[in-house]
């Protein structure tokens, strides 16, 4: 087959220009420092790094969401912190005015004092969480989760947590009414306190203490009223079970233990005949501004007797400690939502990594093949270059001429 030289001029140039686009798209490539440019160029890794950046995208708005829950939940333990800094000023407040010594007016300062704690912590509990909401809102309230009332302060929010609501789910909030209103009462188990004197009918002469759980499984959830009967040094107490019906009595000693179903406490000071004492089941209902609304009007309730003083001092401290043990739990909760979270972020970047990489070996190119190639596409376009030079000057008339 004989091939004219129109036709193999016309060959020529195209071989010219098929090697220059080549060079043209390596050189795109290098610039890029992409192998696929559109999906038309490889659709298998087109398909691959489609889906590596959706999930990219999917951990980035994850990593948002993340980034707002650990910070509501810094700033919400900074604010448990600081609640507990001052209900620890509370208690030193109250072991000083336990002391006998101190007198009706020096009672009523220290009340004065833990006045204006209790609305450093009213505010710390109304903190916002600098993004139009509050701390401890729950799962959302229209103004402050706290409210200031003739008879105390309510928590006016919604008990819960708010989420992100994204596939992590992560918390924006803490439960206000599980941090500051649900704290175990008493000793965590039953709850003991004064009656009254059946005989005179005012307040018990002698006090009793919070008592602890010697055997949790005789603990039978009953009410149970304990009387001291006979007067000193000959007296004696009987523990009746209010449930059942059924009562023992035994000797009374001041400040003796006395033990009864799994429970042991004593009864301290004077008592005399006729003294009544209550213990009844604890409930998860003690709430942080009534315990501290309770302390400041016993401080300034004026001519108590010791008995009186010992008494309520004694259920405030015991009251106070609940308290702050329930803002200590719901703190250790949040600490370790923070730690969780930290966790997740690893996850998080190992899965954004491994996105990228995936990506990265669709689509991206290998710089050093890249070079390598174009290097040789240049060689041969030169080549090309130089050969259809010397073939335009092969005709018969430049021959005859020669």
């Amino acid at each position: 087959m004989r091939l004219s030289t129109a036709n193999t001029y016309e060959i020529t140039i195209s071989t010219l220009q098929r090697r220059q686009q080549q060079m043209q798209t390596s050189q795109q490539q290098l610039t890029s420092g992409k192998r696929v440019a559109q999906a038309s160029d490889d659709p298998t890794a087109a398909a691959i790094s489609q889906r590596s950046d959706a999930q990219i995208g999917r951990i980035d708005a994850q990593q948002r969401a993340l980034d707002a829950s650990r910070n509501a939940m810094t700033l919400g333990e900074s604010a448990l912190g600081d609640s507990t800094d001052l209900l620890q000023q509370v208690r030193e407040a109250l072991v000083a005015a336990g002391n006998a010594s101190y007198s009706d007016a020096e009672r009523k300062g220290l009340s004065e004092k833990i006045a204006g704690l209790r609305n450093q912590l009213l505010a710390i509990a109304n903190r916002s969480n600098g993004a139009a909401g509050f701390l401890f809102g729950g799962q959302g309230t229209g103004g402050a989760p706290f409210l200031d009332q003739a008879g105390g302060v309510v928590f006016s929010g919604t008990p819960g947590t708010q989420q992100t609501g994204n596939a992590q789910n992560f918390q924006l909030s803490i439960d206000g009414r599980a941090a500051f209103e649900q704290a175990r009462s008493g000793n965590g188990t039953y709850v003991t306190g004064p009656g009254a004197n059946l005989i005179t009918g005012g307040a018990p002469a002698g006090w009793i203490d919070s008592g602890t759980v010697t055997d949790p499984t005789a603990i039978t959830g009953n009410d149970y009223t304990i009387q001291i009967g006979g007067s000193s040094p000959s007296q004696s107490y009987t523990i009746t079970n209010n449930v059942t019906g059924a009562s023992q009595t035994d000797v009374f000693t001041p400040g003796k233990a006395i033990g009864f179903e799994g429970m042991s406490l004593s009864i301290a000071g004077a008592a005399v005949d006729g003294d009544q004492f209550t213990v009844q089941p604890a409930t998860n209902s003690l709430k942080v501004f009534d315990v501290l609304d309770k302390a400041i009007a016993d401080l300034n309730t004026p001519l108590r007797s010791g008995a009186q003083i010992a008494q309520s001092n004694s259920n405030n401290l015991r009251d106070l400690d609940a308290v702050m043990a329930n803002l200590q739990n719901v703190r250790s909760q949040v600490g370790e939502t923070m730690n969780n979270l930290d966790g997740i972020e690893s996850q998080m970047a190992d899965q954004k990594l491994n996105s990228q990489t995936a990506q990265s070996n669709a689509v991206d190119l290998d710089m050093v093949q890249g070079i390598s190639t174009f290097q040789q596409q240049q060689s041969g376009y030169q080549a090309a270059l130089q050969t259809y030079a010397m073939v335009q000057r092969m005709s018969l008339f430049q021959f005859l001429s020669s």
